[in-house]
Formats: C-alpha cells, sequence, structure tokens
C-alpha cells in the first residue's frame, strides 16, 4: 500500500508538472531602451531650376544655327540659337523705312514744306512783290499824270486794281509759306510719325527674337532642337540655369501632409547617381489637395541647399523628409505596439503578460515607436507569440531568444 501510494503521488505530481508547462506560451521580448529616434516619409519629386531661362520659337521657321552645346557655361548677352531671319529682316526694313517717310513729312511740314516747295514758293513771292512794286509804281505815275490832265479817272482806277491784285498775290504766298499747315495736319502727321515707331520698335524686337541671346548667366542644360529643324511658333529651343540654385515639386499622400512643415530637413537620392545624396529643406508646404495621377496628394515645393551643378533639372528623384527626430528617447520595437482601443503594451512581469497603456511620441516610424509615458528602462514587452497566439493580459509566457 505505501508503494502504491509513492507511485501515485509521483505520478500525479508529473501530470501537474506537464500541465504546468503546456500553459506556459512562449514569446518573443525586447528590453525598453533609449536610442535616437528619426521620422521620415518619402515620395517621388521633380527638380526643376530656379530662375530658368527658357527660349521658344517667336514664329514658324527653321533653325539657322545653334551655337551652344548642353553642359556650356554662358554669360548674359551670349549667342544660344540663331534661326532664319530673312522674313523679319524685310519687315524691319519695310518699318525703318516708312518710318523715315513719316519723319521726312513732319520735318518738311514744320519747314513750310520741302525743298523743291520752298524754292518755287520764294520764286513765286519774287514774282509778286516785282509786280506789286511795278503796280504801286504805275499808280503813282498815273495819279500824277491825272492832276496834270493827262490820264483819266478810269485808268487810275484801273491801276489801283492791278495793285490790289498784286497785294492780294503776295499776302497769299506769304500765307503758303508761313501757314501752310494747320494744326489738323501736323497732328496727323505727328500720329504717322509715332506709328511708324512703335512699327519699327515691333519689327526690331522680331528681328532680335529670332537670335536668341541669353538674359541670365548659368548652364545650358536642354537644346531639343538642332540645325535646319523646321519648328511651329512656340516651340521650346534651348534653357538656360543656374543649375546651383534648384528645387524640387514633391508629391506627398494626403495622410502625410500633416506632418509636413517649412523647415523640416529633406533627403534627395537620385537612381542615376545611387552613391550620392542631396540635402534641402521645404520652403513651401502643401496647402491643398490635389489629383496626382490616381492619388489625392499634398504639393510641397523643396530647396536643395547643397546643388553644385550635379543634380540635372527635369529628373526624377526621391526625397525623404524627416518630420520628426528625438536624442535618447525612451523606445520599443513597433511589433511591440497595439493600438486597439488606444496605445498599449504587455509587459512580463513574473512570467505573466500585464497590459500596459502607453504615451506614443511624434517620432514613431516603422521600426521603433518612441514612448514618452507608461514604461521604464527596467521593463520588457511582448512581441508575439511564436505559435502566433493571441497575447492577452494575465497570460503565463516563457521568454524564448
Amino acid at each position: 500500500m505505501l508503494w502504491v501510494i509513492f507511485l501515485a503521488v509521483i505520478v500525479i505530481a508529473f501530470v501537474i508538472a506537464r500541465s504546468s508547462a503546456r500553459e506556459l506560451v512562449e514569446i518573443h521580448a525586447a528590453a525598453v531602451t533609449r536610442q535616437s529616434l528619426v521620422s521620415s516619409v518619402s515620395t517621388n519629386g521633380k527638380v526643376e531650376p530656379i530662375g530658368e531661362f527658357q527660349a521658344y520659337a517667336p514664329a514658324a521657321g527653321i533653325v539657322a544655327k545653334v551655337f551652344v552645346e548642353v553642359l556650356q557655361k554662358v554669360k548674359v548677352g551670349d549667342l544660344l540659337l540663331k534661326m532664319d531671319d530673312s522674313d523679319a529682316l524685310a519687315k524691319l526694313a519695310a518699318a525703318n523705312a516708312s518710318l523715315r517717310t513719316a519723319e521726312a513729312t513732319l520735318h518738311d511740314m514744320e519747314q513750310g514744306g520741302s525743298q523743291e516747295e520752298r524754292i518755287s514758293l520764294t520764286g513765286d513771292l519774287s514774282r509778286a512783290q516785282l509786280q506789286q512794286q511795278q503796280a504801286a509804281k504805275d499808280l503813282d505815275a498815273l495819279k500824277q499824270l491825272e492832276q496834270k490832265g493827262a490820264a483819266s479817272a478810269s485808268e487810275v482806277a484801273a491801276a489801283a486794281q492791278r495793285l490790289q491784285a498784286a497785294n492780294t498775290s503776295v499776302q497769299s504766298i506769304q500765307s503758303r509759306t508761313t501757314q501752310r499747315y494747320g494744326p489738323a495736319d501736323k497732328a496727323r502727321v505727328e500720329a504717322q510719325v509715332a506709328d511708324a515707331r512703335a512699327a519699327l520698335a515691333a519689327a526690331q524686337s522680331s528681328y532680335a527674337a529670332f537670335n536668341i541671346r541669353t538674359p541670365k548667366a548659368g548652364t545650358v542644360y536642354s537644346i531639343p532642337v538642332s540645325t535646319y529643324d523646321f519648328v511651329p511658333a512656340g516651340e521650346n529651343l534651348v534653357d538656360v540655369a543656374d543649375l546651383n540654385k534648384i528645387q524640387v515639386h514633391a508629391y506627398f499622400d494626403e495622410p502625410e501632409i500633416g506632418k509636413l512643415a517649412v523647415g523640416q530637413a529633406v533627403k534627395i537620392t537620385w537612381d542615376a547617381k545611387p552613391n550620392q545624396t542631396w540635402h534641402g529643406h521645404i520652403s513651401i508646404a502643401p496647402t491643398t489637395v490635389i489629383t496626382y495621377g490616381t492619388r489625392n496628394v499634398g504639393e510641397c515645393i523643396i530647396t536643395v541647399d547643397d546643388a553644385r551643378g550635379d543634380l540635372l533639372p527635369n529628373t526624377n528623384v526621391i526625397v525623404t523628409v524627416t518630420t520628426a527626430q528625438r536624442f535618447n528617447a525612451l523606445s520599443i520595437p513597433r511589433e511591440a505596439l497595439h493600438t486597439d482601443g488606444g496605445d498599449f503594451v504587455y509587459r512580463v512581469v513574473n512570467g505573466k503578460l500585464v497590459r500596459t497603456p502607453v504615451q506614443v511620441g511624434v517620432a514613431t516610424n516603422l521600426i521603433h515607436a518612441e514612448i514618452t509615458g507608461g514604461l521604464t528602462e527596467k521593463d520588457t514587452v511582448a512581441l508575439g507569440a511564436i505559435n502566433n497566439r493571441e497575447l492577452s493580459n494575465g497570460l503565463a509566457v516563457k521568454i524564448v531568444d
């Protein structure tokens, strides 16, 4: 009997021990630690220069000659490209001739007529004055003869009429010399001169547009045409910009817009140069949501701070914005954080799980979560069960590596 009782006790103890061992859930766990945390968001963007010069064809025509090459440095006023300007040159000559004609007409009007007309009027005036003098002499002589009875009154009257006609002729020619044109005539010709000058300025501008010079110093980064190409009006011909002054247009998905702010640091990468990184900052944060393809995004402008001419315009890049950064922050692995009904973790206390509410900081990212309250560096938190069993408060657990 004693042996039976002894064996029964051993069996019961073994069964209890096996049962207890089976109830322990094996889990992975991690200690609460301090480290530097960075929270960031990434998206695609497109590089564009700041204050670029883009030349366009002023009219349909042929590219006569290209004077520069891509990536060539240019100064203000350098000739970049020349289009066939024969038609513009002809219009310039016609406008110049029209202006000279209008100015000559105005000059003649101010002088009282052309040189030929003035010479003719001078001759007419001289003849009229001679006739006037002769008529005056004839009238005086006839008056004297009339007093002596040698001339009749009718002869004196006829001489007086001839003198009056001569006086009228002289006055008419003098008026034609000094008052030939009225204010309306002068205003009309002055308007013609102004119109001709405007037409000449337009022709000069059109001619200059066919000989394209850069108003900015920089680098030629695009020449989409070649010599002898026919281009329509408005076609892009050449682009110049200072490649040390560039920016990126980036498009962030709507849920990420609230994390962005002016001044946040940005890292820029380009697949064409995978070993190189550029840095910048947000200069204009999104102010509205737009449709970009199939996405609802906010448009953001990023200024590149360390551009050295090696990040070309119109290239597609990846931008990563640092939205938050904490040094020596209390943190846990992101997989230990649960968000159902509020933020909480399962602490491992004396082999059991204890559900513990926590406060999460802004530096949380995909790998780590910043904890600002609810835990200390002495705590250990559960990551998950090995057999995918759901964790719960009070669950007996065993930590495995």
